[in-house]
């Protein structure tokens, strides 16, 4: 069992909220430069990454000006290699609070580049899909307003994350995200929808999950940091480093 889990729930929120903290004051130091060239290695690690070579539906997430791996030349290469590329787009559920979250997130495909290129860039300064516009796009797991759509199904998804680890008995690596909850929730959502063929034999979706990090994102074990998990927060296959490392999750032999 991972580090953390036996957490009571108010000491897993206290505990992420300060790592949340710490971390965004230590990215805050980054300079332009470093970011760039860290990116430029993720994305060159990723452009060999037979997975992804290989895969026919990539999703994506569109990075913030700073203080995460910038994702333009991964949106811009799949595009131009022919792969269908999906985003996030953040939606109503139509849930009342009661029922559950009231706003979603879906992954929404984009047209071409040209269609990349004129998307809008939010208050965080996130290229964001207009929501005029949805209803001409494919969805994974769309729901509209509480109207579901045709479901469609990814090979891989690239996720952001503030902090990352890897759990010291399992070996899975951890993923601190943002706080919203919202991948979370999406790859429930996805799993529900997913039809056994594309289920492993533990049950989880066949699609890949794989994060991206600059290296300062990334806690060693010399430092005394840890990701603290509860059980909502799902597992990722792998991770990407901005210092060109590549690491994965042990695979459970039990399955």
């Amino acid at each position: 069992m991972s580090q953390g889990l036996d957490m009571n729930s108010s000491a897993l929120i206290a505990a992420k909220s300060q790592l949340r903290s710490l971390m965004k004051h230590r990215l805050a130091s980054l300079s332009e430069e470093s970011i760039t060239s860290q990116s430029a290695r993720v994305f060159d690690s990723i452009s060999k990454f037979k997975p992804y070579v290989d895969a026919k539906r990539v999703a994506v997430y569109l990075s913030m000006p700073r203080g995460e791996i910038q994702t333009d030349p991964i949106v811009r290469h799949a595009l131009s290699s022919g792969k269908q590329v999906f985003v996030p787009y953040l939606h109503k559920s139509g849930l009342r609070p009661s029922d559950g979250p009231t706003r979603l997130m879906d992954m929404v495909s984009l047209k071409d580049i040209k269609d990349y290129e004129s998307l809008q860039r939010d208050k965080w300064g996130i290229p964001s899909v207009d929501a005029s516009t949805v209803h001409e796009r494919q969805r994974s797991v769309g729901e509209l307003d509480g109207s579901r759509s045709e479901d469609v199904s990814l090979d891989l998804i690239l996720l952001p994350g503030v902090a990352f680890d890897v759990d010291p008995q399992s070996k899975a690596i951890r993923r601190l995200g943002h706080g919203r909850g919202f991948y979370d929730y999406f790859l429930h959502r996805y799993a529900l929808a997913a039809s056994p063929e594309e289920k492993e034999s533990d049950g989880r979706p066949a699609v890949l999950l794989y994060a991206l990090a600059l290296k300062e994102q990334f806690l060693s074990p010399s430092s005394g940091e840890s990701v603290p998990v509860g059980p909502h927060d799902q597992p990722i296959d792998g991770l990407f480093l901005g210092d060109g490392q590549i690491k994965e999750s042990a695979k459970d032999d039990a399955n």
